[in-house]
């Protein structure tokens, strides 16, 4: 997705980053730059507005759901691995955590 016009920051990059900077997970200067991006660029200023909806309907719905623990280990060490660089097996997490959720098809 791009405006076709030149920025600072890449509309490529400002979506590869979006969730973090509407988790504010990176540096001030960083949320400035994504902040003068979208004050430039109504295609990414869309899918932020798009996806901060989102993000607070699932609050809103879900927010109040107790994770499990081991779950929520799994999760947490799975984005350490990610975050590392390190490979991560496809099976880590995704049927693991399967298996903790309510309502989930066993194997």
């Amino acid at each position: 997705m791009s405006c076709g016009e030149p920025h600072e920051m890449d509309c490529a990059e400002v979506l590869d980053h979006l969730y973090e900077f509407l988790d504010r997970e990176m540096p001030d200067s960083d949320c400035t730059k994504f902040e003068v991006h979208f004050e430039e660029c109504s295609p990414c200023l869309e899918k932020y507005g798009l996806e901060q909806a989102v993000k607070k309907l699932v609050k809103r719905c879900c927010g109040h759901d107790d994770v499990p623990a081991d779950l929520r280990s799994k999760v947490m060490g799975r984005i350490d691995l990610i975050r590392s660089g390190q490979a991560v097996p496809d099976h880590d997490v995704s049927t693991a955590a399967g298996a903790d959720l309510p309502g989930a098809a066993k194997e």
